[in-house]
Formats: C-alpha cells, sequence, structure tokens
C-alpha cells in the first residue's frame, strides 16, 4: 500500500532551520508530483510548495526566498528546507503526492518555532 512518511520536524528558534523529509512507497515517485502543506490551528490547510515530476516548482508567497523543496527521485523521497524560520511557520506540515487525480497524504510532522 501507499505510504509517505515525513520526518524532520521539532522546535527551533526564530531565525533557525530545519530540514523535512518525505519517504514514499508504494507509488511511482518519479512520476508523482510531490507538495507540502501545512495546517495551524484554527487556520486551512495551505500549499507551501510543490515540485512537479519535471522539477519545476512553485511557492508559497511567504516562504519564497527561505524555503527549498527538492526531489531525489533514486530514494522517493521530497524535501523541504526551511530557513529564516519565524513563528507564524508554526503547523503540521504534510507531504502530498498528485498523479492525476490521484493523492496521498502523510500523516504529518509538527514544526514549532519559538521566538
Amino acid at each position: 500500500q501507499v505510504q509517505l512518511v515525513e520526518s524532520g520536524g521539532g522546535l527551533v528558534q526564530a531565525g533557525g532551520s530545519l530540514r523535512l523529509s518525505c519517504a514514499a512507497s508504494g507509488i511511482i515517485f518519479s512520476i508523482n508530483d510531490m507538495a507540502w502543506y501545512r495546517q495551524s490551528p484554527g487556520k486551512q490547510r495551505e500549499l507551501v510548495a510543490v515540485i512537479r515530476r519535471s522539477g519545476i516548482t512553485n511557492y508559497l508567497d511567504s516562504v519564497k526566498g527561505r524555503f527549498t523543496i527538492s526531489r531525489d527521485n533514486a530514494k522517493s523521497t521530497v524535501y523541504l528546507l526551511m530557513n529564516s524560520l519565524k513563528p507564524e511557520d508554526t503547523a503540521i506540515y504534510y507531504c502530498k503526492s498528485i498523479m492525476g487525480s490521484q493523492a496521498y497524504w502523510g500523516q504529518g510532522t509538527q514544526v514549532t518555532v519559538s521566538s
């Protein structure tokens, strides 16, 4: 079955960095678009970054220049490098695989940024 397993979350001070990883299994990773979403309490889940199977990337405006999404098809893993973290980046971060109408979610990893 399909599994997306996120890791790398934690507690960090404002200005710090974290790298999230999402390891996928049960899908043909290289032909999926991969995305990172986040959700904080009382807010809707929002798209943070996406990397197409072509390698093209897009970012939420508020993270442009601070976050970098990348993928390693050989390891079936997508990454999110987060620099210059701010308290408003605090959320549960989820990865998602997308291929046409088929999409799968990971269980999420908590990121907490203290001021």
